[in-house]
């Protein structure tokens, strides 16, 4: 995937795409000390809603507090950067948003308490990560970090190395996306996205002590099939529950709802799209367009109407 766009906001400024770079003995290529955040914005036809604009940027800033680095901006002015990158580019249809910050002093020290951070936020035409339709998975030997290693709470760059080895293992044997394990063998994660099973009526997911991202779609949806009056319950989940799921589905900011039709070459259910995973994914859809006016206090516009 190759991304362009024409501006990008950059510790403070709107800068051109091209002019958008940092030295190359920046602290955070050198060590993965950086913090970031993935948010999703959706063309109404109308007007362009960036989908928990709020909770994304609270995130960012406890994923700073948690690495010992300070962003340089107020969280208003965070958000404020993203509409207005937006803006300067003028989309007019769906997009992905990239807010970073990173530790950018040139530098070889390894204690970050006294050097700078920069922030740069940057936007760009974004559709489906993964085939709407239904995935393959495969359980990878790679295992998730542990929480008492790295805090995987937290969106750091340098953990995510974790997720790169992930699913490079899964897509060199052919699969769609890796399911990762933790250290006692139960299934946390996929590479860049939270898990969700349904079986006998009710939905199951890691708790979030059991090292995995805090993830905002996790949330949306346990919110969202609460409201719809399903049981979500937290709980460790073993592969043979995989296995044997009624349905088994990924979510996150860039997969959404993705539907998991197959792991390790067994087929989930039927082999196709569940109920109640299509059901989920139905109103997810209109919630981020602004379609549900309960759920309206979660999208946020970029242009005046």
């Amino acid at each position: 995937m190759r991304f362009h766009a024409q501006y990008v906001w950059l510790d403070g400024n709107i800068v051109k795409w091209e002019d958008a770079k940092v030295h190359v003995l920046t602290h955070a290529l050198h060590y993965g000390t950086s913090i970031f955040e993935g948010i999703r914005a959706y063309w109404t036809g109308r007007n362009l809603l960036v989908f928990r604009l709020e909770d994304h940027v609270e995130r960012m800033f406890k994923s700073a507090k948690i690495l010992g680095v300070k962003i340089p901006y107020t969280a208003d002015e965070v958000r404020r950067a993203v509409i207005e990158t937006l803006r300067a580019n003028d989309f007019r249809e769906d997009v992905y948003i990239r807010p970073i910050a990173f530790v950018s002093t040139p530098t070889v020290t390894l204690d970050v308490r006294t050097l700078d951070v920069s922030l740069a936020i940057i936007a760009f035409p974004f559709g489906k990560y993964l085939p709407p339709q239904g995935i393959r998975a495969a359980v990878v030997s790679w295992r998730r970090v542990h929480n008492t290693m790295l805090p995987v709470m937290a969106k750091i760059g340098g953990i995510y190395v974790n997720s790169v080895l992930a699913l490079v293992e899964a897509r060199s044997k052919g699969f769609d996306e890796a399911l990762l394990m933790d250290a006692s063998g139960y299934i946390v994660e996929g590479s860049g996205e939270n898990i969700f099973i349904a079986r006998g009526g009710k939905l199951y997911t890691p708790p979030t002590h059991a090292s995995i991202l805090e993830g905002i779609t996790r949330d949306t949806v346990i919110k969202l099939a609460a409201d719809w009056g399903m049981t979500v319950q937290e709980k460790p989940i073993t592969r043979e529950e995989v296995y044997t799921a009624d349905e088994v589905f990924l979510v996150g900011t860039a997969a959404e709802i993705t539907p998991v039709v197959e792991v390790d070459g067994r087929p989930i259910g039927d082999g196709r799209p569940g109920p109640t995973t299509k059901k989920l994914a139905e109103l997810y859809a209109r919630v981020v367009r602004g379609e549900v006016e309960r759920y309206m206090k979660w999208v946020t516009p970029v242009y005046s109407t």
